[in-house]
């Protein structure tokens, strides 16, 4: 991986090259971001950028012998921790049982997420950790000498899904770190780790993708058109997981069926409302649920603009007119309200109550909340 894959993040990009240029390498340094963010892809980056042989100043040459070992993640001097769990595709537990799917699995993006994980593993009970056995092998891998680069890397994904020994036997590599060992934390829930790691490294922390920055992505690696990839980053926030996932669905008029969906709720015109749950009810659950996150958005939007601050909006340019006459016409209670029952109804159709029962008593609701307006 090199930072010229990875969009954006310059700010960070610049910190860590610094840090090289001027040997202040902190020895545990913990990417915290965002779900679906760049802190893994950052810290790969990283990890080719310390032990490049002709490292250039703002990037990894890409094709020395280190950053080609480091691209296909055979580094001899990098180790990765993960949560793993029982698995049918797998004989064995631990990380180096895993490897061999852990390397397929982040060199098709390195901004997946752990279901994700569990998934591609088929993982039984979906439950994935770090057990005690990890730290143990911390301990057998770092105390050989580096066999090629200048520091021996440990990245360790998810550390917060550490068990409590061995996030205390990792608590004390810490503080004695072997020498030029470098340690990297890629979390996207840093405030489930222990305030003793926390304490113990250097925070690095990793913003989520701009708007901009995940449409030109969807457009340029996924050869998506500009207004479906504008449309993709705003429902995404950020997470390039999620913006993949849904690049590779059929795409959906979102826009032009939450405006029917509340045109018909606005008129009480109850026979549509009743075709409109049928159809919802024939969709599968991702869909209905990313109707439903569309929806939460919007009513989001509608109570910024109300509050008179729309320079904060992200929404893109076709939804705004939407937003801003619709906001005119429900006042903030009702607005509320609405986001309320949207959300109650997601919960819902999350645990398989009839998806179809779900939709039609929310939008008896939401026009009842158009009649009190």
């Amino acid at each position: 991986m090199l930072f010229n894959q990875i969009p954006g993040q310059d700010y960070v990009k610049q910190a860590l090259r610094r840090s090289v240029h001027q040997s202040h390498v902190a020895h545990a340094q913990l990417f915290d971001g965002a779900v679906g963010g760049g802190a893994l892809a950052l810290a790969l980056a990283f990890a080719t950028y310390i032990n490049c042989e002709e490292r250039l100043d703002d990037d990894a040459c890409g094709h020395c012998a280190s950053c080609v070992k480091m691209h296909k993640l055979i580094h001899p001097d990098l180790h990765v921790i993960y949560p793993t769990a029982t698995s049918k595709k797998v004989n064995g537990t631990g990380s180096e049982a895993f490897l061999p799917l852990w390397r397929e699995f982040v060199l098709e993006s390195p901004y997946r997420v752990l279901p994700e994980w569990l998934d591609y593993i088929g993982a039984d009970n979906k439950q994935g950790n770090i057990p005690v056995e990890e730290a143990r092998n911390i301990l057998r891998k770092l105390s050989l000498k580096s066999y090629e680069g200048e520091y021996k890397i440990l990245i360790i994904w998810k550390p917060e899904l550490m068990n409590p020994s061995s996030a205390n036997a990792l608590l004390k590599i810490l503080e004695e770190p072997p020498v030029k060992t470098l340690f990297l934390l890629v979390s996207d829930q840093s405030d489930r780790l222990l305030t003793t790691i926390l304490s113990r490294t250097q925070r690095i922390a990793v913003p989520t993708f701009s708007d901009e920055e995940v449409s030109d992505f969807l457009q340029k690696h996924h050869t998506i058109e500009e207004s479906r990839a504008r449309q993709i980053a705003y429902l995404c926030d950020g997470n390039l997981s999620e913006a993949k996932r849904m690049a590779q669905e059929n795409p959906d008029d979102r826009q032009s069926w939450f405006a029917d969906w509340m045109r018909s709720c606005y008129k009480q015109d109850v026979v549509h409302l009743v075709k409109l749950a049928d159809t919802f009810d024939a969709m599968n659950k991702e869909t209905q649920k990313g109707l439903f996150e569309y929806a939460l958005r919007l009513f989001r939007d509608m109570l910024v603009w109300t509050q008179g601050a729309g320079e904060l909006l992200r929404v893109p340019g076709d939804e705004l007119a939407f937003v801003q006459n619709f906001s005119r016409a429900v006042p903030m209670e009702a607005l509320e309200r609405m986001v309320s029952e949207v959300n109650e109804a997601y919960y819902h159709v999350e645990r398989n109550v009839r998806p179809k029962m779900v939709f039609l008593d929310l939008s008896l609701t939401v026009a009842q909340l158009f009649k009190k307006s």
